[in-house]
């Protein structure tokens, strides 16, 4: 006999995975306060209400400048494994199994970071996540595209020195406009080389011509946000060809200003067209967000049975680059929970 369903409760023990978070975004207020009072010198608010009311954003160029403050809490390999292990605290409270984690190897390089420790840092942290909570992460690592070709460059040369173990990605985040993705196309191929797929950022606060130029120049498999290809049905009908998925961030999307308010959010429509999507938080920290609010909006504002939102958690599991054990293991997790509940 099934147990009674009551979609926040079902949504909350649902077995999950995670595609796009940002690591220094992704850090909880609780974690971010512990840096700020560790590093005062970086003038980052030290008291809850302040921090709260300084991640209030007016726009996405007030957002990058706000993670670029905080990325200067960040000034040592503890520091670094301090915010893998508060991910993976709040990861584990949602139920996320696996997440790829985006790091942004060059913030922490110009904050004085040893290359080699950077990469020891994420590993022990990785490692000890996995010891104590039972959550596996796997990172992707991204040019912050505000510092130009010459970051993309640093950070590459970082990843064939360095690259750690379960690394699985290359992103391009940050700005788009005044940005071109095609700039990075070298970068790119030569992440290509060392086994990392292409995840940049596109079509988030721009048009759909950067998810074309993301597809064309940078091969990319998965695009960060996409939600512009809404715009042209003829671009989402080569998303649904080429088999592209996109990482969707509701929330984010609302405190960003790059969408209005979440009933105006084009994940519906996308959605009703057949492009692939999954759910993530982006910034859980700063958008005071995580998975579980992100799937209950699914639910509230776009209209997703229980039924539909299980099927999001298995094409996040599907989309992600985990092995093909972990997926095995996690798709069955989410079956086997879904079957309580007769989904």
């Amino acid at each position: 006999m099934s147990a009674p369903l009551e979609i926040s409760s079902y949504i909350s023990g649902l077995p999950k995975a995670e595609l796009h978070v940002h690591l220094q975004g992704a850090a909880s207020v609780a974690t971010v306060l512990e840096l700020a009072q560790r590093h005062p010198e970086a003038s980052i608010p030290t008291t809850e209400s302040e921090l709260r009311n300084f991640y209030t954003f007016t726009d996405f160029a007030h957002f990058i400048d706000v993670y670029i403050a905080v990325n200067e809490l960040v000034r040592a390999p503890a520091d670094v494994q301090a915010l893998v292990f508060g991910l993976g605290r709040d990861l584990e409270q949602v139920q996320v199994r696996y997440a790829e984690v985006t790091v942004t190897p060059d913030s922490h390089l110009l904050m004085g970071i040893a290359p080699e420790a950077l990469s020891q840092a994420l590993t022990d942290g990785r490692l000890q996540v996995l010891e104590e909570f039972g959550v596996e992460l796997a990172w992707i690592f991204d040019i912050p595209g505000e510092l130009g070709l010459e970051s993309g460059v640093r950070t590459i040369e970082w990843a064939e020195r360095h690259l750690p173990d379960a690394s699985v990605g290359f992103g391009l985040g940050g700005p788009e406009i005044g940005v071109p993705r095609s700039a990075f196309s070298e970068v790119f191929r030569r992440a290509s080389a060392l086994g990392l797929a292409s995840v940049p950022h596109a079509g988030e606060t721009t048009g759909p011509d950067t998810i074309r130029e993301s597809l064309d120049c940078l091969d990319a498999v998965r695009i960060g946000h996409g939600i512009a290809a809404v715009q042209e049905p003829q671009l989402m009908a080569e998303l649904i060809e080429r088999d592209i998925v996109l990482e969707v961030c509701p929330t984010s999307n609302v405190c960003t200003r790059a969408v209005a308010n979440l009933h105006e959010h084009p994940f519906p429509q996308l959605r009703e067209a057949g492009v692939r999507l999954t759910l993530n938080t982006d910034d859980p920290g700063m958008f005071d967000t995580d998975l579980n609010k992100e799937y209950r909006i699914a639910h509230e504002i776009f209209g997703l049975d229980a039924l539909e939102l299980t099927e999001i958690a298995r094409e996040s599991v599907r989309a992600s680059f985990a092995g093909q054990a972990t997926k095995t293991r996690l798709l069955a997790e989410i079956d086997d929970y879904s079957r309580q509940f007769s989904v």
